[in-house]
């Protein structure tokens, strides 16, 4: 059976500026949700909204019909990929593997061309790419029902871009991903399901043409 996140009746103003207006959003097991919108309309809000870290007076969010007020305190039901980097600089990518009980016989990471060559590099001496891609693969290998990825292609080299879609097909055959990027055509590549935040709410899409439509993408 899938797992199965639903929220509803998101609502998120900042003062006197509504960001997000009566929100509702399914996300189940197999699902790979390309989430886009133009800087500021609440991308990043609503993801943070939906992990639990971020507070609302307004929201409704299960998760195989249990209610979750902030889902991230329950092990093993959502990990979140923030912006920013989140690995202690002075750690190696060794201990950095090792602090997300991830075990030396995993040979998902240490059988990875990109991280085998830095393996004992400390996070501080990594590149930006390398660091950020990373980063992605401890998220995305924590044993969790649903993943948030917020810019993951950040700072990302192409042919670690490849490396981590194909990642992320990979683990959504177990989970529900949702993400988010400025580099939408690394996100409409890789999803299966379409949505756009456009004026406070969500519309979901059909097919890549349809940003088209919404004003979003001039051209694919």
């Amino acid at each position: 059976m899938p797992n199965i996140l639903e929220a509803d009746s998101i609502r998120k103003a900042f003062r006197d500026k509504q960001v997000l207006t009566d929100i509702y959003l399914k996300c189940q097991t197999g699902d790979i949700i390309g989430l886009l919108g133009r800087n500021g309309s609440g991308k990043s809000t609503l993801l943070k909204i939906l992990f639990g870290s971020l507070y609302t007076d307004y929201k409704h969010i299960s998760i195989n019909n249990e209610i979750f007020d902030q889902p991230f305190k329950r092990k093993g039901v959502v990990s979140f990929l923030y912006q920013d980097n989140f690995l202690p600089k002075s750690l190696t990518v060794k201990e950095a593997i090792q602090l997300f009980d991830h075990h030396p016989d995993d040979s998902e990471f240490f059988e990875d061309q990109v991280l085998l060559k830095v393996y004992n590099s400390r996070i501080r001496n990594l590149s930006g790419g390398e660091s950020r891609y990373l980063e992605i693969k401890l998220i995305l290998g924590l044993d969790s029902q649903f993943a948030f990825l917020d810019e993951p292609f950040n700072g990302i080299s192409p042919i670690h871009v490849e490396l981590i879609k194909d990642l992320i097909r990979k683990k959504s055959i177990n989970k529900g991903i949702i993400l988010t990027d400025h580099d939408y055509r690394n996100v409409l590549d890789v999803a299966n399901i379409y949505m756009i935040l456009f004026d406070g709410g969500i519309k979901i899409l059909k097919s890549k043409e349809d940003f088209m439509c919404w004003g979003y993408l001039p051209e694919l």
